[in-house]
């Protein structure tokens, strides 16, 4: 496949664990070493060579796309307005989808950020046109490489990169990093209602279609303002 040239940033959520930083604005402007938590992410689609941006906005909509028509880069940013109806994770992709293209394209957490691994966005684009079948293609970070989480973890990860869930009472080695590679064609039969994107994965699932990709980094979810502190401090060591 050729590269993904367009990209979701989920970035409507209340931000209800992060207060309270996120009492006057989004956490998408909530900075993490003096950038944004929106900018980071940003800069590493436009590194990754992407030029269509969508971005859903809820919480403190108006000032989040002021924010965003104030950068000056190449990425054209389009917003998903979801103010009057917050749509959860899957049915926020539904509604962006229709900006997004026919072809596969990234789905990034406003709040997932990473050091190392520079190309883990084009490597993604690798192991789909690889990966005979693949709808999906999600970034994993081992939880013994990370900060912000401390769960028994989301998925295992076959040799080939198939995924299953972890069940009841298991340890999974992998946490969903926050950023996926998505074939649109996955949203067939989805309406604009609210609704998890993990309903979207037990499709592929259940079509064998889930596959995933190990982050040769350290990932961090920046979910709250302990999270964040942690974060700071791990980016201060990082050259």
């Amino acid at each position: 496949m050729t590269r993904p040239s367009h990209a979701m940033i989920a970035a409507a959520g209340r931000g209800t664990r992060m207060r309270p930083l996120t009492d006057a604005k989004p956490k998408a402007m909530v900075e993490l070493a003096g950038q944004s938590l929106i900018e980071h992410q940003l800069q590493r689609l436009e590194n990754a060579g992407v030029g269509q941006v969508v971005v859903n906005v809820h919480h403190f909509a108006d000032l989040l796309e002021a924010h965003l028509s104030a950068r000056n880069s190449s990425i054209e940013i389009t917003i998903s307005d979801e103010r009057n109806c917050l749509l959860e994770t899957g049915g926020g992709l539904v509604r962006a989808a229709r900006h997004l293209g026919s072809s596969p394209f990234y789905v990034m957490n406003v709040d997932a950020v990473w050091t190392g691994h520079s190309s883990a966005l084009s490597e993604l684009g690798d192991k789909m046109s690889e990966t005979t079948g693949a709808k999906a293609v999600l970034l994993l970070a081992r939880r013994d490489r990370c900060l912000g989480l401390d769960t028994a973890g989301d998925f295992h990860m076959d040799a080939d990169g198939k995924l299953r869930r972890r069940e009841a009472g298991e340890i999974a080695d992998w946490y969903y990093a926050g950023v996926q590679l998505f074939d649109p064609k996955l949203l067939q039969g989805f309406t604009e209602e609210r609704f998890s994107t993990n309903l979207l994965w037990d499709v592929a699932l259940a079509e064998g279609a889930l596959y995933g990709l190990e982050l040769d980094g350290f990932w961090m979810h920046v979910g709250d303002p302990d999270s964040l502190k942690l974060a700071e401090q791990h980016l201060a060591t990082v050259d």
